[in-house]
Formats: C-alpha cells, sequence, structure tokens
C-alpha cells in the first residue's frame, strides 16, 4: 500500500474503532480478518490509540491499521511511529497537511465541503475523507459533486449505518465508507469477537 488510492480499495467498510483496553486491539484485528475485514482505523481519541496501534502492527501484520482524528501536529509522526500504515483527518488546515504529508504515510484528509475538496485536490489529493458524511449532505451530496469533480474518490465516514452504507458505496466515486458499527463497545466490553466476526463478514460482503 503506497498511497491514500490504495486505502479506498482494501476494504468496503473501514471499522473506525476508539478503543479503551489495549488488550482488545489484537482480538479485534484478528475477528475483523477471519471476517474479510483487512483494515482498521484507531481513532487517537483515548489513551489507548498509539499503544493499540503498535500491537495490531506487531502481532496482526495482516491487518492494515491506520491512525485516525488526526487533529494538530505532532499525532501524524507519532502514529507512524507506532506502526500506522496510513492517517486520516476529520478536517484539514494547511498545517496539518504539512504534517501528515512530512510523516511519509499515506493519508485521507477530512473535506465536508466542495471548497475543502478542491484545496485538498490542489494539494495533489485524489483521495479523501467526506466527513461528516450525514450532516454534511450524505449520498445526494456526493452524487452532485461527481460530474464536476470526477477525479476524485471518497471514504464517507459519519452517521452511516449498515442500512445506508450500499448507497454509498453503489457510487462511482466512492471507494469504501467508515463506519463504528462494526465494533460497538458493548460487544469489545464483552470480548463478543464471534459478533464481531460476523459483522465484518457482513460488511465485507457490501462489495
Amino acid at each position: 500500500m503506497n498511497t491514500a488510492a490504495d486505502v479506498l480499495d482494501l476494504s468496503p467498510v473501514v471499522p473506525v474503532v476508539a478503543l479503551d483496553d489495549v488488550a482488545h486491539a489484537v482480538p479485534l484485528a484478528e475477528a475483523l480478518l477471519r471476517g474479510g475485514i483487512r483494515t482498521i482505523e484507531v481513532t487517537l481519541r483515548t489513551p489507548a490509540g498509539l499503544p493499540a496501534i503498535e500491537r495490531i502492527a506487531a502481532e496482526v501484520p495482516e491487518m492494515v491499521a491506520g491512525a485516525g482524528t488526526i487533529t494538530e501536529p505532532g499525532q501524524a509522526k507519532r502514529a507512524a511511529d507506532a506502526g500506522a500504515r496510513y492517517l486520516v483527518t476529520p478536517g484539514t488546515t494547511d498545517r496539518l497537511l504539512d504534517d501528515v504529508e512530512a510523516s511519509g504515510v499515506p493519508f485521507l484528509a477530512g473535506a465536508g465541503t466542495v471548497s475543502e475538496a478542491m484545496r485538498l485536490a490542489e494539494r495533489g489529493a485524489s483521495a479523501m475523507k467526506f466527513f461528516p458524511a450525514e450532516p454534511s449532505g450524505g449520498v445526494p451530496f456526493l452524487k452532485a459533486i461527481a460530474g464536476p469533480l470526477p477525479q476524485l474518490r471518497f471514504c464517507p465516514t459519519g452517521g452511516i449505518s449498515p442500512q445506508t452504507a450500499p448507497d454509498y458505496l453503489a457510487l462511482p466515486n466512492v471507494g469504501c465508507v467508515g463506519g463504528s458499527w462494526l465494533a460497538p463497545k458493548n460487544l469489545l466490553a464483552a470480548g463478543d469477537w464471534a459478533k464481531v466476526e460476523q459483522l465484518a463478514r457482513e460488511a465485507a460482503a457490501l462489495r
């Protein structure tokens, strides 16, 4: 995996996970893999984020671990050093873009408007995150911008469910969607890896 575009082709659904317990990282990654999901976005919203990425990178190398919620300079390098193979930002500023670019790791920068998407395209991005997807216009928005911006592809994230994911994945400018439903906190707390595997299998079948 060398580019952000490659990230979009890993799995139809990218699990977006905020882990509270580092011990959940490896069994979660293994359950997702068994279900056919090849990537996970571990957010840095909790103290367990970076060490979880380290554990997955070291113990489940077949799983492509990304780091999400990169919001400030310094996080990109720490995530890359932990073993993250791609980075995800919810939005973009020039300073943050400079920082993630300097990390040398592929990244999906966040855009929520046409102008933000065009600005990222000016910086050389052709693949990006669309966030927050549902509040920002959802499927109709992405349909509308496919005409004037046909070169751009997106990973919509935010408010997407198993029911609405197929509508997004049917769009030509959508490579994958981000979803939190594959690893909800109640399943993680219960260690119900069989259910996580089942949810992953259903998600993997969406493409």
